[in-house]
């Protein structure tokens, strides 16, 4: 008889490292609906975010040396979002590794941006713990790269623009409201509105509440730079 495959022999495949604490890569993909004695990717999580965090500012001090500081924070918000992380997630194709119970499955979560953005953290973080700083940052800049050279120009802040050209021109700040939310728990989608002064007042929906502000903001831009 063939012994049977550890499913995390692929996983630790893609990732392009071995664990010495294979029970740091199980957790890392082990949802809290299956886990025992809270052994799930939360706290992992937490730690994953941090790491995400100075290394992806570290690359881009050193990638775009004659950038101001705003211009550098505004790349990083692109790069360390929900986002961002479920869409290297998507590559790959972590979603397929998650332990999670029957209830879950069903309900979408292997394809919930919220929780393959959780997962992807919680191995970063799982590689920082069992490999340290240096094989965190590998991991990290092998896949975040192509997502650092996608965008030449600083990633323009729809919402920052839409307040500073309110406070230019001596008007309350935009006010943004749900005007919906809809889908499942997993996968929610956000409608809000944003009015400024006597402008048309404009939607954006999107998966986050963030993300639905911000195409709200660039449609009521984009009528303000038309009219």
């Amino acid at each position: 008889m063939n012994a049977v495959t550890d499913p995390l022999d692929d996983l630790q495949d893609l990732l392009e490292y071995r664990f010495s604490r294979s029970d740091l890569l199980r957790r890392a993909v082990t949802h809290a609906s299956a886990a025992k004695a809270r052994c799930d990717y939360e706290r992992l999580e937490f730690l994953g975010d941090r790491v995400l965090a100075l290394v992806i500012a570290e690359h881009l001090l050193d990638r775009f040396p004659h950038e101001r500081e705003g211009e550098i924070a505004r790349r990083h918000v692109q790069l360390v979002r929900k986002e961002a992380l479920a869409k290297i997630a998507r590559k790959l194709s972590i979603g397929c590794f998650l332990f999670i119970s029957k209830g879950e499955e069903e309900a979408g979560a292997r394809k919930s941006d919220s929780i393959l953005a959780d997962v992807m953290e919680a191995l970063i973080a799982a590689l920082y713990l069992d490999g340290g700083l240096e094989t965190a940052r590998r991991f990290v800049l092998g896949h975040w790269d192509v997502l650092v050279e996608a965008d030449q120009e600083p990633p323009r802040d729809s919402k920052t623009t839409l307040q500073e050209w309110a406070q230019g021109r001596r008007l309350a700040l935009p006010a943004y409201t749900v005007v919906s939310k809809d889908g499942p728990p997993h996968e929610p989608e956000f409608t809000i509105s944003v009015a400024v002064g006597d402008y048309p007042v404009r939607q954006g929906t999107g998966r986050s509440k963030r993300q639905a502000e911000q195409i709200a903001a660039a449609r009521l831009l984009s009528d303000l730079e038309q009219g």
